[in-house]
Protein backbone atom coordinates (compact mmCIF):
# COMPACT_ATOMS: atom_id res chain seq x y z
CA UNK A 1 0.00 0.00 0.00
CA UNK A 2 3.16 2.23 0.98
CA UNK A 3 4.78 1.67 -2.48
CA UNK A 4 1.43 2.74 -4.55
CA UNK A 5 0.68 5.31 -2.95
CA UNK A 6 4.17 6.59 -3.30
CA UNK A 7 3.97 5.70 -7.05
CA UNK A 8 0.73 8.14 -7.32
CA UNK A 9 3.63 10.74 -6.84
CA UNK A 10 5.39 10.09 -10.33
CA UNK A 11 3.86 13.18 -12.16
CA UNK A 12 3.79 15.31 -9.11
CA UNK A 13 7.16 14.84 -9.27
CA UNK A 14 7.90 15.35 -12.48
CA UNK A 15 6.23 18.64 -13.15
CA UNK A 16 7.58 19.86 -9.51
CA UNK A 17 11.63 18.75 -10.86
CA UNK A 18 10.83 20.14 -13.79
CA UNK A 19 9.44 23.09 -12.55
CA UNK A 20 12.00 23.10 -9.77
CA UNK A 21 14.86 22.81 -12.05
CA UNK A 22 13.86 24.96 -14.73
CA UNK A 23 12.46 28.17 -12.89
CA UNK A 24 15.46 28.26 -10.86
CA UNK A 25 17.60 28.66 -13.87
CA UNK A 26 15.64 31.36 -14.50
CA UNK A 27 16.20 32.95 -11.39
CA UNK A 28 19.90 32.16 -10.81
CA UNK A 29 20.36 33.55 -13.89
CA UNK A 30 19.08 36.81 -13.19
CA UNK A 31 20.72 36.27 -9.84
CA UNK A 32 23.95 35.58 -11.33
CA UNK A 33 23.64 38.14 -13.49
CA UNK A 34 22.89 40.64 -10.88
CA UNK A 35 25.46 39.74 -7.99
CA UNK A 36 28.28 39.56 -11.04
CA UNK A 37 27.73 42.63 -11.69
CA UNK A 38 27.59 43.60 -7.70
CA UNK A 39 31.02 41.76 -7.82
CA UNK A 40 32.41 43.44 -10.65
CA UNK A 41 31.80 46.58 -9.38
CA UNK A 42 33.36 45.49 -6.00
CA UNK A 43 36.80 44.10 -8.06
CA UNK A 44 36.56 47.65 -9.57
CA UNK A 45 36.29 49.68 -6.38
CA UNK A 46 39.04 47.43 -4.94
CA UNK A 47 41.26 47.61 -8.26
CA UNK A 48 40.86 51.05 -8.84
CA UNK A 49 41.37 52.31 -5.05
CA UNK A 50 44.87 50.38 -4.91
CA UNK A 51 45.98 51.59 -7.93
CA UNK A 52 45.15 55.17 -6.48
CA UNK A 53 46.76 53.93 -3.29
CA UNK A 54 49.66 52.74 -4.76
CA UNK A 55 49.83 55.80 -7.01
CA UNK A 56 49.80 57.96 -4.24
CA UNK A 57 51.99 55.91 -2.09
CA UNK A 58 54.88 56.33 -5.29
CA UNK A 59 54.21 59.98 -5.33
CA UNK A 60 54.54 60.67 -1.37
CA UNK A 61 57.30 58.95 -1.77
CA UNK A 62 58.62 60.87 -4.53
CA UNK A 63 58.17 64.13 -2.40
CA UNK A 64 59.50 62.53 0.40
CA UNK A 65 62.94 61.90 -1.15
CA UNK A 66 63.26 65.43 -1.39
CA UNK A 67 62.33 66.36 1.55
CA UNK A 68 65.12 63.80 2.87
CA UNK A 69 67.40 65.74 0.76
CA UNK A 70 66.15 68.89 1.86
CA UNK A 71 66.71 67.73 5.91
CA UNK A 72 70.63 67.54 5.53
CA UNK A 73 71.09 71.12 4.62
CA UNK A 74 69.06 72.16 8.15
CA UNK A 75 71.43 70.28 10.48
CA UNK A 76 73.97 72.57 11.46
CA UNK A 77 73.27 76.14 12.37
CA UNK A 78 74.75 79.23 10.16
CA UNK A 79 78.06 81.20 11.31
CA UNK A 80 78.49 85.16 10.68
CA UNK A 81 80.47 84.52 7.39
CA UNK A 82 79.82 82.72 4.11
CA UNK A 83 79.37 78.90 4.67
CA UNK A 84 81.55 77.00 1.67
CA UNK A 85 80.42 73.42 3.08
CA UNK A 86 76.69 74.24 3.27
CA UNK A 87 76.78 75.33 -0.21
CA UNK A 88 79.22 72.43 -1.81
CA UNK A 89 76.51 70.53 0.09
CA UNK A 90 73.59 72.45 -2.01
CA UNK A 91 75.47 71.59 -5.18
CA UNK A 92 75.52 67.68 -4.45
CA UNK A 93 71.85 67.66 -3.89
CA UNK A 94 70.88 69.65 -6.85
CA UNK A 95 73.17 66.60 -9.07
CA UNK A 96 71.23 63.75 -6.94
CA UNK A 97 67.61 65.32 -6.99
CA UNK A 98 66.66 66.49 -11.14
CA UNK A 99 63.41 67.40 -10.00
CA UNK A 100 65.05 70.27 -7.77
CA UNK A 101 64.99 73.81 -9.55
CA UNK A 102 66.51 75.92 -7.04
CA UNK A 103 67.32 75.91 -3.21
CA UNK A 104 67.48 79.13 -1.16
CA UNK A 105 69.10 78.67 2.69
CA UNK A 106 68.08 81.13 5.15
CA UNK A 107 69.04 81.63 8.52
CA UNK A 108 67.59 82.04 12.18
CA UNK A 109 66.49 85.44 11.32
CA UNK A 110 64.97 84.66 7.97
CA UNK A 111 67.90 86.39 5.93
CA UNK A 112 68.63 84.74 2.48
CA UNK A 113 72.42 83.02 2.77
CA UNK A 114 72.53 81.27 0.01
CA UNK A 115 70.84 80.76 -3.34
CA UNK A 116 71.01 78.30 -6.43
CA UNK A 117 69.04 77.73 -9.76
CA UNK A 118 69.42 75.52 -12.17
CA UNK A 119 68.24 78.08 -14.75
CA UNK A 120 69.19 81.58 -12.87
CA UNK A 121 72.05 83.46 -10.99
CA UNK A 122 73.14 81.95 -7.80
CA UNK A 123 73.42 84.27 -4.70
CA UNK A 124 76.09 84.13 -1.88
CA UNK A 125 75.31 85.60 1.51
CA UNK A 126 72.68 88.37 0.40
CA UNK A 127 71.12 88.54 3.59
CA UNK A 128 67.81 89.72 2.41
CA UNK A 129 65.13 89.71 4.49
CA UNK A 130 63.04 86.23 3.60
CA UNK A 131 61.41 86.16 7.17
CA UNK A 132 57.12 87.32 5.91
CA UNK A 133 58.25 84.93 2.76
CA UNK A 134 55.03 82.53 3.58
CA UNK A 135 57.44 79.69 2.77
CA UNK A 136 59.44 80.66 5.48
CA UNK A 137 56.72 81.49 7.83
CA UNK A 138 54.92 77.83 6.69
CA UNK A 139 58.17 76.15 7.24
CA UNK A 140 58.90 77.93 10.99
CA UNK A 141 54.83 76.99 11.98
CA UNK A 142 55.02 73.19 10.64
CA UNK A 143 58.57 72.24 10.02
CA UNK A 144 57.93 71.36 6.42
CA UNK A 145 54.93 73.47 4.02
CA UNK A 146 53.76 73.22 0.78
CA UNK A 147 53.24 75.72 -1.82
CA UNK A 148 50.43 75.60 -3.98
CA UNK A 149 51.55 74.42 -7.53
CA UNK A 150 52.40 77.09 -9.61
CA UNK A 151 53.37 77.53 -13.58
CA UNK A 152 56.55 78.44 -15.02
CA UNK A 153 56.15 80.72 -18.07
CA UNK A 154 52.32 79.22 -17.84
CA UNK A 155 53.45 75.23 -18.58
CA UNK A 156 55.45 73.30 -16.55
CA UNK A 157 54.14 73.06 -13.23
CA UNK A 158 56.29 73.35 -10.23
CA UNK A 159 55.90 72.92 -6.42
CA UNK A 160 57.49 75.04 -3.41
CA UNK A 161 58.60 72.94 -0.52
CA UNK A 162 59.80 74.45 2.44
CA UNK A 163 61.45 72.88 5.43
CA UNK A 164 62.95 74.22 8.89
CA UNK A 165 65.26 72.33 11.00
CA UNK A 166 65.12 71.12 14.24
CA UNK A 167 66.75 73.71 15.74
CA UNK A 168 65.79 77.56 15.26
CA UNK A 169 69.41 78.48 14.35
CA UNK A 170 69.39 75.93 11.43
CA UNK A 171 67.38 78.40 9.49
CA UNK A 172 65.33 77.21 6.48
CA UNK A 173 65.98 76.17 3.34
CA UNK A 174 63.38 76.43 0.27
CA UNK A 175 63.16 74.22 -2.78
CA UNK A 176 61.19 74.69 -5.83
CA UNK A 177 60.58 71.53 -7.57
CA UNK A 178 59.76 70.48 -10.75
CA UNK A 179 56.94 68.18 -11.05
CA UNK A 180 57.16 67.40 -14.32
CA UNK A 181 59.14 63.93 -13.38
CA UNK A 182 56.19 62.82 -11.62
CA UNK A 183 55.35 61.96 -14.99
CA UNK A 184 57.46 58.83 -15.24
CA UNK A 185 55.34 57.21 -12.24
CA UNK A 186 51.94 58.76 -13.42
CA UNK A 187 52.92 56.89 -17.18
CA UNK A 188 53.48 53.63 -15.68
CA UNK A 189 49.70 52.80 -13.96
CA UNK A 190 47.89 51.27 -16.04
CA UNK A 191 44.83 50.07 -15.40
CA UNK A 192 43.50 47.42 -18.10
CA UNK A 193 44.23 48.29 -21.55
CA UNK A 194 43.15 51.95 -21.48
CA UNK A 195 42.76 52.67 -17.79
CA UNK A 196 45.47 55.45 -16.52
CA UNK A 197 46.10 57.67 -14.05
CA UNK A 198 46.41 61.49 -13.19
CA UNK A 199 47.07 63.99 -10.15
CA UNK A 200 45.27 66.99 -9.47
CA UNK A 201 46.64 69.89 -6.99
CA UNK A 202 44.06 71.70 -4.48
CA UNK A 203 42.45 74.13 -6.53
CA UNK A 204 41.90 70.48 -9.34
CA UNK A 205 44.59 71.87 -11.74
CA UNK A 206 46.45 69.00 -13.36
CA UNK A 207 49.47 68.54 -12.34
CA UNK A 208 50.69 65.05 -13.88
CA UNK A 209 48.88 62.87 -16.33
CA UNK A 210 50.04 60.34 -18.96
CA UNK A 211 49.43 63.42 -21.69
CA UNK A 212 52.34 65.64 -20.94
CA UNK A 213 50.83 68.19 -23.19
CA UNK A 214 47.88 68.33 -21.18
CA UNK A 215 50.24 68.56 -18.01
CA UNK A 216 52.21 71.64 -19.67
CA UNK A 217 48.47 73.59 -20.09
CA UNK A 218 47.13 72.77 -16.85
CA UNK A 219 46.74 76.11 -15.81
CA UNK A 220 44.07 76.47 -18.66
CA UNK A 221 40.85 76.56 -17.21
CA UNK A 222 39.10 74.80 -19.99
CA UNK A 223 42.03 71.86 -19.76
CA UNK A 224 41.25 71.55 -15.77
CA UNK A 225 37.42 71.71 -16.64
CA UNK A 226 36.70 68.23 -17.35
CA UNK A 227 39.39 66.59 -14.67
CA UNK A 228 37.39 68.88 -11.95
CA UNK A 229 34.16 66.90 -12.85
CA UNK A 230 35.92 63.85 -12.71
CA UNK A 231 36.95 64.44 -9.12
CA UNK A 232 33.92 66.30 -8.17
CA UNK A 233 32.06 62.82 -9.04
CA UNK A 234 34.47 60.79 -6.94
CA UNK A 235 33.64 62.90 -3.87
CA UNK A 236 29.57 62.31 -4.39
CA UNK A 237 30.42 58.75 -4.99
CA UNK A 238 31.61 58.16 -1.43
CA UNK A 239 33.60 54.86 -1.11
CA UNK A 240 32.54 53.65 -4.26
CA UNK A 241 34.38 53.93 -7.66
CA UNK A 242 32.35 57.06 -9.77
CA UNK A 243 31.04 57.34 -13.00
CA UNK A 244 31.57 59.96 -14.88
CA UNK A 245 33.62 61.00 -18.64
CA UNK A 246 36.59 61.58 -20.24
CA UNK A 247 38.13 64.32 -22.12
CA UNK A 248 36.44 62.73 -25.10
CA UNK A 249 33.03 62.40 -23.33
CA UNK A 250 32.80 58.31 -22.93
CA UNK A 251 31.62 56.92 -19.78
CA UNK A 252 34.34 56.06 -17.31
CA UNK A 253 34.72 54.19 -13.82
CA UNK A 254 37.12 56.31 -11.71
CA UNK A 255 38.26 56.43 -7.81
CA UNK A 256 41.06 58.44 -6.23
CA UNK A 257 43.41 58.35 -3.22
CA UNK A 258 45.32 61.28 -1.10
CA UNK A 259 48.67 62.61 -1.77
CA UNK A 260 50.13 63.19 2.05
CA UNK A 261 51.58 66.03 2.85
CA UNK A 262 50.96 69.00 -0.35
CA UNK A 263 47.17 67.89 0.00
CA UNK A 264 46.86 66.64 -3.73
CA UNK A 265 44.48 63.61 -5.06
CA UNK A 266 45.81 61.07 -7.60
CA UNK A 267 42.97 59.65 -9.48
CA UNK A 268 42.61 56.16 -11.58
CA UNK A 269 40.11 55.74 -14.73
CA UNK A 270 39.23 52.76 -17.00
CA UNK A 271 36.56 52.85 -20.03
CA UNK A 272 33.03 51.49 -18.32
CA UNK A 273 32.80 49.58 -21.64
CA UNK A 274 36.28 47.89 -20.69
CA UNK A 275 35.22 47.49 -16.71
CA UNK A 276 32.33 45.94 -17.06
CA UNK A 277 33.59 43.85 -20.38
CA UNK A 278 33.38 40.65 -17.75
CA UNK A 279 29.68 41.15 -17.23
CA UNK A 280 28.58 41.30 -20.91
CA UNK A 281 30.50 37.90 -21.34
CA UNK A 282 28.70 36.18 -18.05
CA UNK A 283 25.22 37.64 -19.82
CA UNK A 284 25.95 35.22 -22.63
CA UNK A 285 27.24 32.54 -21.12
CA UNK A 286 24.19 32.21 -18.61
CA UNK A 287 21.62 32.90 -21.83
CA UNK A 288 23.49 30.01 -22.83
CA UNK A 289 22.99 27.87 -19.84
CA UNK A 290 19.64 28.73 -19.37
CA UNK A 291 18.90 26.89 -22.67
CA UNK A 292 20.73 24.27 -22.35
CA UNK A 293 18.92 23.99 -19.32
CA UNK A 294 15.61 23.74 -19.72
CA UNK A 295 16.59 21.19 -22.64
CA UNK A 296 18.12 19.13 -19.58
CA UNK A 297 15.34 19.52 -17.19
CA UNK A 298 13.03 17.66 -18.26
CA UNK A 299 14.91 14.59 -18.81
CA UNK A 300 16.43 15.07 -14.99
CA UNK A 301 13.14 15.70 -13.87
CA UNK A 302 11.77 12.18 -15.39
CA UNK A 303 15.08 10.38 -13.93
CA UNK A 304 14.54 11.89 -10.23
CA UNK A 305 11.05 11.19 -9.81
CA UNK A 306 11.44 7.25 -10.73
CA UNK A 307 14.56 7.12 -7.84
CA UNK A 308 13.05 9.24 -5.22
CA UNK A 309 9.74 7.29 -4.32
CA UNK A 310 11.83 3.81 -2.93
CA UNK A 311 14.39 5.90 -0.92
CA UNK A 312 11.36 8.70 0.84
CA UNK A 313 9.83 5.48 1.76
CA UNK A 314 12.75 4.07 3.44
CA UNK A 315 13.82 7.39 4.77
CA UNK A 316 10.04 7.59 6.45
CA UNK A 317 10.15 4.04 7.87
CA UNK A 318 12.94 5.16 9.40
CA UNK A 319 12.02 8.03 11.15
CA UNK A 320 9.34 5.65 12.53
CA UNK A 321 11.66 3.38 14.01
CA UNK A 322 14.07 6.28 15.79
CA UNK A 323 9.97 8.05 17.01
CA UNK A 324 9.55 4.88 18.30
CA UNK A 325 13.20 5.20 20.07
CA UNK A 326 15.20 1.90 17.92
CA UNK A 327 17.79 4.38 17.87
CA UNK A 328 20.05 1.12 16.74
CA UNK A 329 17.97 0.76 13.05
CA UNK A 330 19.79 1.68 9.73
CA UNK A 331 18.81 2.28 6.33
CA UNK A 332 20.55 1.09 3.45
CA UNK A 333 20.48 3.60 0.12
CA UNK A 334 22.69 2.63 -2.46
CA UNK A 335 22.12 5.50 -5.26
CA UNK A 336 25.68 7.35 -5.22
CA UNK A 337 24.24 10.77 -4.99
CA UNK A 338 22.62 12.62 -2.34
CA UNK A 339 19.65 10.20 -1.53
CA UNK A 340 22.16 8.38 -0.40
CA UNK A 341 24.83 10.66 1.56
CA UNK A 342 20.71 11.44 3.31
CA UNK A 343 20.59 7.99 4.10
CA UNK A 344 24.11 7.59 5.59
CA UNK A 345 23.40 10.83 7.17
CA UNK A 346 20.56 9.76 8.43
CA UNK A 347 21.91 6.68 10.35
CA UNK A 348 24.72 8.77 11.62
CA UNK A 349 22.09 10.98 13.52
CA UNK A 350 20.63 7.97 15.03
CA UNK A 351 24.13 6.60 16.35
CA UNK A 352 24.56 10.22 17.87
CA UNK A 353 21.00 9.92 19.14
CA UNK A 354 22.20 6.87 20.95
CA UNK A 355 25.38 7.78 22.44
CA UNK A 356 23.31 11.10 23.08
CA UNK A 357 20.67 9.24 24.95
CA UNK A 358 23.49 6.54 26.77
CA UNK A 359 25.33 10.26 27.91
CA UNK A 360 22.30 11.37 29.77
CA UNK A 361 21.61 8.17 31.28
CA UNK A 362 25.19 8.39 32.39
CA UNK A 363 25.11 11.78 33.39
CA UNK A 364 21.74 10.74 35.41
CA UNK A 365 23.30 8.12 37.38
CA UNK A 366 25.93 10.45 38.03
CA UNK A 367 23.77 13.11 39.55
CA UNK A 368 21.84 10.17 41.39
CA UNK A 369 24.59 8.83 42.96
CA UNK A 370 27.49 11.77 43.05
CA UNK A 371 26.84 15.25 44.66
CA UNK A 372 25.37 17.52 41.57
CA UNK A 373 28.64 19.70 41.95
CA UNK A 374 30.93 16.22 40.60
CA UNK A 375 28.52 15.18 38.52
CA UNK A 376 28.27 18.50 36.37
CA UNK A 377 32.08 18.41 36.64
CA UNK A 378 32.19 15.21 34.72
CA UNK A 379 29.69 16.18 32.47
CA UNK A 380 31.59 19.57 31.40
CA UNK A 381 34.94 17.80 31.02
CA UNK A 382 33.34 14.60 29.27
CA UNK A 383 36.01 12.74 30.98
CA UNK A 384 35.50 10.64 34.78
CA UNK A 385 39.32 10.87 34.77
CA UNK A 386 38.64 13.70 37.62
CA UNK A 387 37.35 11.52 40.00
CA UNK A 388 39.96 9.17 40.14
CA UNK A 389 42.33 9.21 43.24
CA UNK A 390 44.19 12.49 44.16
CA UNK A 391 46.20 14.44 46.83
CA UNK A 392 44.43 17.29 47.55
CA UNK A 393 44.36 20.27 50.09
CA UNK A 394 40.92 20.65 51.07
CA UNK A 395 38.41 21.75 53.75
CA UNK A 396 35.89 18.82 55.34
CA UNK A 397 32.79 20.88 56.76
CA UNK A 398 30.37 18.17 58.95
CA UNK A 399 27.33 19.40 60.28
CA UNK A 400 24.45 17.59 62.31
CA UNK A 401 20.96 18.42 64.11
CA UNK A 402 21.88 18.36 68.39
CA UNK A 403 18.94 16.10 69.88
CA UNK A 404 17.40 14.75 67.06
CA UNK A 405 17.39 11.31 68.05
CA UNK A 406 15.56 12.23 71.43
CA UNK A 407 13.31 14.50 69.17
CA UNK A 408 12.56 11.62 66.90
CA UNK A 409 11.69 9.11 69.00
CA UNK A 410 8.57 11.23 70.32
CA UNK A 411 7.13 12.35 66.98
CA UNK A 412 5.18 10.67 64.66
CA UNK A 413 7.53 9.53 61.11
CA UNK A 414 5.87 11.92 58.85
CA UNK A 415 6.84 15.07 61.16
CA UNK A 416 10.25 13.51 61.21
CA UNK A 417 10.23 13.44 57.53
CA UNK A 418 9.18 16.82 56.92
CA UNK A 419 11.87 18.27 59.63
CA UNK A 420 13.92 16.74 57.44
CA UNK A 421 13.08 17.95 54.09
CA UNK A 422 13.05 21.44 55.42
CA UNK A 423 16.43 20.98 56.93
CA UNK A 424 17.91 19.52 53.81
CA UNK A 425 16.09 21.94 51.11
CA UNK A 426 17.79 24.76 53.20
CA UNK A 427 21.51 23.24 53.48
CA UNK A 428 21.17 22.56 50.07
CA UNK A 429 20.42 26.11 48.60
CA UNK A 430 23.69 27.27 51.18
CA UNK A 431 25.97 24.30 49.34
CA UNK A 432 24.95 25.16 46.00
CA UNK A 433 25.49 28.82 46.35
CA UNK A 434 29.48 28.20 47.53
CA UNK A 435 29.84 25.89 44.72
CA UNK A 436 30.84 23.34 47.66
CA UNK A 437 30.35 19.55 47.28
CA UNK A 438 28.11 17.33 49.07
CA UNK A 439 29.60 14.22 49.63
CA UNK A 440 27.43 12.20 51.53
CA UNK A 441 24.09 12.84 53.92
CA UNK A 442 22.88 10.12 56.71
CA UNK A 443 20.00 11.13 59.05
CA UNK A 444 20.39 14.36 59.97
CA UNK A 445 24.28 14.45 59.64
CA UNK A 446 26.38 15.82 56.56
CA UNK A 447 29.38 16.01 54.65
CA UNK A 448 30.42 18.46 52.51
CA UNK A 449 33.92 19.10 50.72
CA UNK A 450 35.59 22.48 49.46
CA UNK A 451 38.21 22.56 46.63
CA UNK A 452 37.43 19.17 45.76
CA UNK A 453 36.85 18.16 43.08
CA UNK A 454 35.45 21.50 41.68
CA UNK A 455 38.62 23.99 42.82
CA UNK A 456 37.81 27.34 44.88
CA UNK A 457 40.52 30.32 45.13
CA UNK A 458 40.29 30.55 48.72
CA UNK A 459 39.24 27.18 49.95
CA UNK A 460 39.31 27.84 54.07
CA UNK A 461 37.37 31.56 54.05
CA UNK A 462 34.82 29.72 51.74
CA UNK A 463 34.25 27.14 54.05
CA UNK A 464 33.76 29.47 57.15
CA UNK A 465 31.64 31.67 54.88
CA UNK A 466 29.76 28.49 54.51
CA UNK A 467 29.46 27.47 57.61
CA UNK A 468 28.33 30.82 58.97
CA UNK A 469 25.93 30.53 55.68
CA UNK A 470 24.41 26.84 56.96
CA UNK A 471 24.31 27.97 60.52
CA UNK A 472 22.05 30.87 59.82
CA UNK A 473 19.92 29.59 57.50
CA UNK A 474 19.09 26.72 60.10
CA UNK A 475 18.60 28.35 62.89
CA UNK A 476 15.61 30.23 61.20
CA UNK A 477 14.24 26.53 60.53
CA UNK A 478 15.15 25.58 64.41
CA UNK A 479 13.10 29.23 65.54
CA UNK A 480 10.01 28.01 63.87
CA UNK A 481 10.90 24.23 65.15
CA UNK A 482 10.86 25.50 68.52
CA UNK A 483 7.48 27.18 68.10
CA UNK A 484 6.08 24.10 67.18
CA UNK A 485 7.64 22.25 70.28
CA UNK A 486 10.50 20.64 68.82
CA UNK A 487 13.86 21.46 71.00
CA UNK A 488 16.63 20.54 68.22
CA UNK A 489 20.09 22.37 67.60
CA UNK A 490 22.74 22.49 64.96
CA UNK A 491 26.59 22.45 65.58
CA UNK A 492 29.21 22.74 62.84
CA UNK A 493 32.95 21.45 62.57
CA UNK A 494 35.32 21.81 59.53
CA UNK A 495 38.93 21.41 59.14
CA UNK A 496 41.47 21.81 56.86
CA UNK A 497 44.81 20.10 55.54
CA UNK A 498 45.52 16.70 53.04
CA UNK A 499 43.30 14.09 51.99
CA UNK A 500 42.91 11.57 49.24
CA UNK A 501 39.35 12.47 47.40
CA UNK A 502 38.44 10.12 44.44
CA UNK A 503 35.30 7.72 43.77
CA UNK A 504 34.99 4.63 45.68
CA UNK A 505 32.91 1.66 45.29
CA UNK A 506 31.95 -1.12 42.67
CA UNK A 507 30.62 -1.18 39.28
CA UNK A 508 27.23 -0.63 39.53
CA UNK A 509 27.27 1.84 42.55
CA UNK A 510 30.31 4.44 43.80
CA UNK A 511 30.44 7.44 45.46
CA UNK A 512 33.24 10.50 45.29
CA UNK A 513 34.98 11.14 48.85
CA UNK A 514 37.69 12.17 50.84
CA UNK A 515 39.39 10.00 53.30
CA UNK A 516 42.27 11.03 55.55
CA UNK A 517 42.81 12.12 59.54
CA UNK A 518 41.32 15.97 58.51
CA UNK A 519 37.97 14.19 58.08
CA UNK A 520 38.08 12.59 61.25
CA UNK A 521 39.74 15.86 62.66
CA UNK A 522 36.60 17.69 61.31
CA UNK A 523 33.48 14.86 62.44
CA UNK A 524 34.97 15.19 65.73
CA UNK A 525 34.80 18.87 65.70
CA UNK A 526 31.17 18.61 64.82
CA UNK A 527 30.24 16.04 67.64
CA UNK A 528 31.88 18.81 70.08
CA UNK A 529 30.05 21.87 68.49
CA UNK A 530 27.20 22.87 70.67
CA UNK A 531 23.98 24.24 69.39
CA UNK A 532 24.83 27.19 67.46
CA UNK A 533 28.76 26.54 67.24
CA UNK A 534 31.63 26.70 64.49
CA UNK A 535 34.20 25.11 65.53
CA UNK A 536 37.42 24.69 63.13
CA UNK A 537 41.37 23.34 63.65
CA UNK A 538 43.85 25.53 63.95
CA UNK A 539 44.75 25.76 59.90
CA UNK A 540 41.09 27.22 58.99
CA UNK A 541 41.68 29.80 61.58
CA UNK A 542 45.16 30.76 60.25
CA UNK A 543 44.26 31.05 56.70
CA UNK A 544 41.38 33.35 57.73
CA UNK A 545 42.81 35.19 60.62
CA UNK A 546 42.28 38.62 60.17
CA UNK A 547 39.86 38.41 58.02
CA UNK A 548 36.74 36.89 60.12
CA UNK A 549 36.05 37.66 63.75
CA UNK A 550 37.46 34.37 65.25
CA UNK A 551 37.75 33.55 68.65
CA UNK A 552 40.28 31.03 70.61
CA UNK A 553 38.62 28.32 72.37
CA UNK A 554 41.81 27.03 74.23
CA UNK A 555 43.68 23.05 73.52
CA UNK A 556 39.94 19.99 73.74
CA UNK A 557 41.09 16.60 73.60
CA UNK A 558 39.68 15.46 70.88
CA UNK A 559 38.78 11.29 70.36
CA UNK A 560 41.47 9.65 68.75
CA UNK A 561 44.08 12.01 69.09
CA UNK A 562 46.78 11.83 71.83
CA UNK A 563 46.78 15.54 72.89
CA UNK A 564 44.67 18.09 72.83
CA UNK A 565 44.60 20.18 69.71
CA UNK A 566 43.60 24.29 69.63
CA UNK A 567 40.18 24.55 68.73
CA UNK A 568 38.32 28.09 67.29
CA UNK A 569 35.14 29.24 66.75
CA UNK A 570 32.82 32.18 64.94
CA UNK A 571 30.54 34.40 66.11
CA UNK A 572 27.62 34.96 63.68
CA UNK A 573 24.14 36.35 64.10
CA UNK A 574 21.11 34.14 63.20
CA UNK A 575 18.37 36.63 61.68
CA UNK A 576 14.88 36.11 62.92
CA UNK A 577 12.16 34.54 60.64
CA UNK A 578 8.24 34.57 60.51
CA UNK A 579 6.72 30.68 60.61
CA UNK A 580 4.44 30.42 58.80
CA UNK A 581 1.34 28.87 60.94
Amino acid sequence: MVRQRFRGLFQKYWLVLFMAVAVPLAINGVIEAWFGYRDQRARLDQLLGLQATSAATRIHGFINEITNELGWLVQLPWTDGPDELRRTDALRLLRQAPAVASLMLCDHAGRERLYISRVGLNRVDSRADRSTDPAVVGARSARIWFGDVSYNRGSEPYLTVAMSGNRPSAGVVVAEVNLKLIWEVISAIKVGDAGFAFVLDRPGRLIAHPDLSLVLRGADEATSKPFLAIRDSISRAGMRFARSRDLRGDPIAAASAPVAGPDWIVVVEQPLSEAFAPIYAALWRTALLLLLGTMFSGLLAYGLADRMTNPIRLLEEGTEKIRAGHFDYRITIETGDELQRLADSFNRMAAQLALAREHQERIARLKRFLAPQVADLVDRTGDDSVLEGRRAEVVVVFSDLRGFTSFSAGVAPEEVMSVLSEYYEVLGKVIAAFAATLISFSGDGLMVLVNAPVPVKEPALTAVDLAVAMQRSVQELIGCWRERGYEVGFGVGLASGSATVGRIGYASRFDYTAIGSVVNLAARLCASAADREILMNGEVAAAVKDRRALKALGDRPIKGYDEAIPVFGIAFDAPSKACAD
